[in-house]
């Protein structure tokens, strides 16, 4: 049960000011974003002392000095409210010439860099040449450069001009900020009646305050802006057994521009009204450290509860912690954050963290209707639009209640509720309600530090409702230049740590994480997106086509084209385009790509996955500045030797193409740190599943950068193998083919990969797998082994990281369980055709971590028995096609974790002995899957499980579930 809203006021209330705070730095700090990103370009080559740079050197000084200043200027900014068009105009500026001279320095590359030239008299004649080429192109940009350090130095004087003063934030106090501290009260006067689904959070929050441990003990709640967190946790506070329980109680109100000394004045009062005494004398004039030794004083051998509501920075708890005692009284603090790294940073050492999730789709369309319509149900006409609209809410309650109070004023026909939901991004900025919601939302973003800015930005290129990877993402960010290195860190590492800041900030919601807890796919909240659109617009960040009539800002730096390349005129210029992306295009004229890409010189990611490319245009091939290149899914069947081309190439993703022969040119690009060229398929008669690669050539060891490789087929012979091993900064790699007389040399490579974490290994045609010899292995994570092995592997009893394991064909006569059982991390355990026994045992106290287990193919296995005290936390088994297994595994009824029960081409035997008695509701007793057929006509999609997109029945078992996919 979650927490909804029937009532406006909450959410009317505070909005406006809130919002005119925030909006007072955004554009600030999108400017700084920008600004950081010139200066991060400008500064390492000056450090590199580029002979090239010539006479235009000390202007590049000139400037990275003024943007310097004009960035530290900026950090501190926050104007006064009668500057506030003044400076939005000024930063405006400032953007602009950050983008110029980004456009600037990537035009000089293209000029500057150096061109292979021969030795001598011919030399001579190359360098003469390539002076009289680039001569006219040096002298623009010189002009150029010229140009940019006289638009700074007007921008920098234009600031002391018009005397833009920026206050800085921590010291004001205008009458503002105080107005949202009242306002933000007031919301917290709704009554019981204008509450729904509040009894179940609220009574097991009340249990954490009274029951339980009589040591101090920290209550954080957390979840996305709108998902009234302030208001359970106000109901939870006025609460009589809250209120009986405890001796002294406080509630303060935080926020984003909290000052430490009026939030411990505001507790003070509080804690001294409560019992009718006066403060202590001189607490409007006391220090800090003062004013927390009263508050810790006060407190002493009490029982109390404190709220600290709306924190936006783990500061906040850290300057007040330490004000509170823990007099081992019972005492209690609650905190409300929309970040869940601040919620898991308050708990240490004791506390409990609860997440307010969104509302279920039955409370979402309760509270729709009551809101929309003034009762519980929705006129049948309506329906259908009602649900395309209460969908786009996501399940958040500010969302609905907004949505569902504009509606309740238009009139109550079809056509009227269409345009709605077809105008719900302009109806953000035009409608008070909704710009309202948006001010809220937008408090998230604004909040952002400069560096996650355009990481976010980057999100509303991609389609609404766009199930995103995490991997492609990280590898767009870093293709853009948006990701910078930190010491003893990956660039991908520290892109992945952006993404988790963004997904504890509530900004982006996780949909599925690996078995190592890896996160592998999320989205977008539909509201954040327009908000995101909105902001691109605005900083002119990005544009979508995905109308005929689509409108474009000059200078263009991110396109993304939808459905159709109609949609984008051909005589429109984008010269300053970075980012060009595809999706849903399913034709292109043969006359559109050259022009275009002909025009877009300075472009750094494209992504055409899933375009209708059977070629790959020779224009690419001359984008100097291409990282990143996707042609997934498309019909290219080869690459030209001209590859060899972009030097800048970070990731290059051929995956479910038909590439099967990679040019040796391509072994020239020393910054590929990705090469993903595979295709997955059937193969002979009956069908089995199978995984194509390209075939590895000489030369692939002088790629040293690469830190994913899938899939290189090795059958050619063991000198590829060999120069595996000077892939040393490989983390993840997938090898093909491999020959049994390969196999020691293969595990002397993997042997001088200490980075690697993600193995894949398929012998030659189902032979002998050949591994035995890795002696000193690396931190694997993941291992994946195909093919018959004499000898399990003595070496993966090392692997006490190891967290996932699949093992394929092995046909063993060893029991693999014997091995893997002591695995101290092992959470994720596939075996088919792994083992020629009749029995699986698990025995006690073995697979402590393991969470999901799959057996398929077992050909001779009978019997599988779960001893007392073995996989604790399994909560997901799989079994498939195991013709002779005839039974359920015994003891597994005990399993109390076990959530999901999966089977597919099981005998007769093994359903009825699972629950004769087994009814799906109106349906007919579940079938064999063998024949991809269900009794009955009825299947139910749940539109809410990403991990699964078929068709899937759900049926009580005890207490778990046994889920059959239509395979």
């Amino acid at each position: 049960m979650h927490l909804s809203f029937r009532g406006e006021k909450s959410f009317e209330i505070g909005k406006i000011s809130e919002g005119f705070l925030s909006r007072k730095l955004e554009e600030k700090k999108m400017a700084e974003s920008v600004v950081s990103f010139v200066l991060d370009r400008i500064v390492p080559l000056l450090e590199e002392e580029v002979k090239l740079l010539g006479g235009i050197r000390p202007e590049l000084e000139y400037i990275r000095d003024e943007l310097q200043s004009i960035r530290g200027f900026l950090r501190d900014a926050d104007a006064r409210e009668e500057r506030e068009e003044a400076v939005k105009a000024w930063v405006d500026q400032v953007r602009n010439i950050a983008y110029d001279i980004e456009d600037i320095l990537d035009e000089s590359m293209l000029i500057l860099s150096p061109q292979h030239q021969s030795h001598g008299f011919v030399g001579s004649l190359q360098k003469s040449a390539q002076f009289l080429k680039h001569w006219r192109p040096r002298h623009h940009l010189a002009t150029q450069i010229q140009d940019i350090k006289a638009r700074v130095c007007d921008v920098a004087e234009r600031r002391t001009r018009y005397d833009l003063q920026i206050l800085d934030q921590g010291s004001s106090s205008n009458s503002t900020s105080y107005m949202w501290h009242d306002l933000r009260g007031d919301a917290l006067l709704l009554g019981e009646n204008e509450l729904v689904g509040i009894d179940k959070p609220r009574e097991m929050l009340i249990g954490w305050l009274v029951e339980g441990e009589s040591r101090l003990v920290l209550v954080p709640v957390h979840g996305m802006g709108g998902s009234g967190k302030t208001t359970l946790v106000k109901k939870v506070y006025d609460h009589q057994r809250v209120k009986d329980y405890f001796q002294h109680h406080a509630w303060i109100n935080v926020s984003q521009s909290f000052k430490i000394n009026e939030l411990l004045r505001d507790m003070i009062e509080q804690l001294f009204g409560e019992i009718k005494q006066p403060v202590p004398q001189g607490v409007d004039t006391m220090n800090e450290i003062a004013l927390k030794k009263i508050v810790n004083e006060f407190l002493q051998q009490k029982r109390y509860v404190i709220i600290l509501d709306d924190i936006w920075s783990i500061t906040v708890w850290e300057a007040v912690k330490y004000a509170l005692p823990d007099s081992n009284c019972g005492s209690r603090i609650m905190v409300t954050t929309r970040s869940s790294d601040i919620a898991s940073s308050c708990i240490e050492p004791h506390g409990h963290v609860y997440n307010l999730e969104s509302l279920d789709p039955k409370d979402s369309w309760s509270l729709f209707c009551k809101k929309a319509f003034g009762q519980n149900s929705c006129p049948p006409e309506l329906r259908g639009p009602s649900q395309n609209i209460l969908r786009r809410c996501g399940g958040l309650p500010l969302a609905i209640v907004a949505i569902g109070g504009v509606l309740s004023t238009k009139e109550k026909i079809v056509i009227e509720w269409e345009m709605v939901h077809r105008s719900l991004g302009s109806l953000l900025e035009s409608n008070d309600k909704l710009k309202s919601m948006k001010n809220i939302l937008s408090l998230s973003y604004n909040d952002l530090p400069y560096y996650l800015k355009p990481c976010l930005l980057y999100l509303g290129i991609f389609p609404e409702d766009y199930v995103f990877g995490s991997t492609r993402l990280i590898n767009l960010w870093i293709g853009e230049g948006f990701v910078r290195d930190k010491e003893r860190m990956t660039i991908e590492e520290v892109a992945e740590s952006h993404l988790h800041e963004l997904i504890n900030r509530s900004l982006i919601q996780v949909v599925e994480t690996s078995s190592e807890g890896r996160v592998k796919w999320f989205r977008v909240h539909d509201f954040i997106r327009e908000i995101i659109i909105s902001k691109s617009r605005d900083h002119n960040f990005g544009a979508i086509a995905v109308e005929h009539n689509t409108k474009f800002l000059e200078k263009v730096r991110r396109l993304s084209i939808h459905n159709t390349v109609d949609n984008v005129p051909q005589n429109k210029s984008f010269s300053h385009l970075r980012s060009l992306l595809m999706f849903g295009v399913e034709t292109i004229p043969k006359s559109y790509m050259s022009p275009f890409l002909s025009n877009i010189r300075l472009l750094r990611v494209l992504d055409l996955r899933d375009a209708p490319l059977e070629k790959l245009p020779n224009e690419i091939v001359n984008l100097f500045h291409l990282r990143y290149l996707s042609l997934r899914r498309t019909n290219i069947k080869k690459l030209p030797k001209s590859i060899g081309k972009l030097q800048n190439l970070m990731t290059l993703d051929l995956k479910g193409t038909n590439v099967r022969e990679l040019p040796s040119e391509l072994f020239k690009l020393q910054r590929l740190r990705y090469l993903l060229v595979y295709k997955s398929g059937f193969k002979s008669e009956p069908p089995i599943f199978k995984v194509f690669g390209f075939y590895g050539l000489v030369g692939i060891g002088s790629l040293v950068n690469l830190q994913e490789l899938f899939f290189i087929d090795v059958n050619q012979g063991g000198v590829v193998v060999k120069e595996l091993g000077r892939l040393s900064k490989l983390r993840r790699v997938g090898i093909l083919g491999l020959r049994r007389e390969d196999g020691p040399e293969l595990c002397s490579s993997i042997e001088k990969m200490r980075n690697l974490r993600w193995l894949s290994v398929e012998s030659l045609e189902e032979k002998v797998l050949d591994v035995q010899y890795l002696f000193s292995p690396p931190l694997l994570q993941t291992i994946e082994l195909i093919g018959k092995l004499e000898k399990f592997p003595n070496w993966i009893s090392l692997l006490h990281n190891l967290k996932r394991i699949l093992l394929v064909g092995c046909t063993s006569r060893e029991d693999p369980l014997e091995v893997l059982q002591a695995l101290p991390n092992l959470t994720d355990l596939k075996l088919a055709d792994a083992y020629d026994g009749y029995e699986l045992c698990f025995k006690t106290g073995g697979f402590q971590t393991l969470k999901i287990l799959s057996l398929s193919k077992f050909e001779r296995l009978k019997l599988v028995r779960v001893e007392e005290g073995a996989m604790p936390h399994l909560e997901k088994l799989i079994i498939a096609e195991c013709k002779m297994l005839e039974k359920v595994p015994l003891g597994i009824e005990c399993h109390a974790n076990l959530k999901f029960f999966y089977f597919k081409d099981m005998p007769n035997e093994f359903i009825t002995a699972l629950n004769p008695s087994i009814q799906l509701g109106n349906y007919w007793r579940l079938v064999n899957w063998r024949d991809r057929h269900l009794e009955g006509h009825s299947v139910r999609f749940l539109q809410q499980d990403f991990s699964f997109r078929q068709p899937i029945i759900r049926l009580p078992y005890k207490d778990m579930y046994l889920r059959c996919r239509w395979l």
